[in-house]
């Protein structure tokens, strides 16, 4: 006699879907993880992909993750020197000499490197010697979470001062034989309101300065959303590209490069680092200035330096991709390095500081550009990070503000927790399981409540039972 089968309760069949979605949506990290443990043993990854090889060694400055002064192995700061087709020379590691994070890094005439660090408690500076991996020389400036700070007029540092106490943001000239300041500039004198910009905490975030000429300053107040050239004579302010909250030409940019283009027109390269862009401007006969060039926003992830070599490509930092890479004028990538964690600055060693290539115009190459032809598979002309997505799927909808706006934070805040060996979507689907665990936990905390209460009263009588 056969009996009739039971259909399964519906609780079950609830539960064997949730698992399975569950599984489905870790599987992709999950084997990313397996293969990226298996497959090396640098947990830090770094790893190249080279179409034309580099001339000659590029030197990669990278930030390195720390929360609350405590360091991450995982994500270090250092330099690393990498050689034309892509081969690690040496690595460079501040966690040795309690440099908490990276930043500029320039080479010199002599070969060496202008290192500027910060530590828990001033900005670290230092020559260091790529062959003995030595200091040459070390200042200790008394402030706080320097970005940039140049070599000028032989023994002067030139220094950009942000998150200065009370607004005194500023750059300055300190000489190092006398130990003194000789000059400086002040953001409050010269018209910056103190309701604009980054509030009290960080106010100009002044993350470059170069000197561009004789007495010319090339300045960068990223909160202000603007690059000006301050005449160091006068003090006024001869160019300026941008204005406070005028998003459509620069939006907290960072390292701003000078070229001279035809006939010395003035021209700015930029990483446009919240526009997730690339762009060249070119000054006009009215002072103002014409957008000639930018390459982006697919494919770029908060780019934080580009610099144009004599070749006419492009040196790029693609910060929260955690690369470098040189593209050619229409975007192509031909060079490639992934370097975690968070990489601030790059520099190839044979051109010096401030390589002077040619502007898009005398390239005969302006015009918008995508990028294509990443080696490493973090960008490319179909490819699409969740950020990406989500922009373009809820273009034109009533809610397409708020969808970029959260493309915007989730570009620029998950980067920084989720793992390096994860994707943007493989990050996405850990944290909707993550979620969908929570929300199967509470379901089920519900459906048995009867069960738990059962069992915390019974919790309760034997705790209050007199010992016999």
């Amino acid at each position: 006699m056969r009996l009739p089968s039971r259909p399964i309760p519906r609780r079950w069949t609830v539960r064997g879907a949730t698992a399975l979605l569950v599984l489905a949506l870790v599987a992709p990290a999950g084997i990313s993880g397996a293969t990226y443990f298996a497959t090396t043993e640098d947990p830090t990854n770094l790893r190249a992909s080279v179409d034309e090889p580099a001339n000659g060694t590029t030197i990669i400055s990278i930030q390195g993750f720390h929360f609350q002064g405590m360091a991450n192995a995982n994500k270090p700061a250092r330099l690393v020197a990498v050689g034309p087709r892509g081969e690690v020379q040496w690595v460079h590691n501040g966690s040795g000499f309690d440099a908490r994070w990276f930043y500029d890094v320039d080479p010199l005439d002599n070969r060496n490197l202008l290192v500027t660090a910060t530590t828990p408690n001033a900005t670290l500076v230092y020559e260091l010697d790529p062959e003995t991996q030595e200091r040459v020389w070390t200042e200790r400036l008394p402030i706080h979470d320097t970005h940039d700070v140049d070599l000028v007029n032989g023994d002067q540092l030139l220094v950009a001062n942000m998150r200065a106490p009370d607004r005194n943001d500023r750059i300055f000239v300190y000489d190092m034989g006398t130990d003194e300041t000789v000059w400086e500039w002040r953001f409050e004198n010269h018209g910056y309101e103190a309701s604009g910009g980054g509030g009290e905490a960080d106010w100009t975030h002044v993350n470059d300065v170069d000197k561009i000429g004789e007495g010319e300053y090339l300045v960068s107040p990223r909160n202000f959303d603007q690059v000006i050239v301050v005449n160091r004579s006068t003090g006024n302010v001869s160019m300026r590209l941008g204005s406070d909250d005028d998003h459509d030409t620069l939006y907290e940019q960072h390292n701003p490069q000078y070229l001279d283009g035809e006939g010395g027109t003035p021209t700015m390269l930029v990483a446009d680092s919240e526009n997730d862009r690339l762009v060249e401007y070119a000054r006009n006969d009215s002072g103002g200035w014409n957008r000639t060039w930018s390459v982006g926003t697919r494919g770029l992830n908060w780019p934080r330096d580009a610099d144009r070599l004599p070749n006419g490509n492009t040196l790029v930092v693609d910060t929260m991709h955690h690369r470098v890479f040189e593209t050619t004028p229409t975007g192509e990538v031909v060079w490639e390095f992934h370097a975690p964690w968070a990489p601030y600055d790059v520099e190839r060693v044979t051109y010096g500081d401030e390589p002077d290539g040619p502007t898009m115009r005398e390239v005969g190459a302006t015009g918008d550009y995508n990028l294509t032809g990443s080696g490493l598979k973090v960008s490319g002309e179909d490819t699409k990070t969740v950020s990406f997505w989500l922009v373009e799927a809820f273009e034109g909808t009533p809610v397409a503000a708020q969808a970029s706006d959260f493309a915007r934070v989730w570009a620029h805040v998950t980067p920084w927790i989720r793992p390096i060996w994860m994707t943007s979507w493989e990050f996405l689907g850990a944290v909707l399981a993550g979620g969908l665990l929570l929300a199967w936990g509470l379901g089920e905390a519900v459906y048995q409540r009867g069960r738990i209460r059962r069992g915390l009263s019974g919790v309760v009588d034997r705790v209050r039972r007199p010992v016999e």
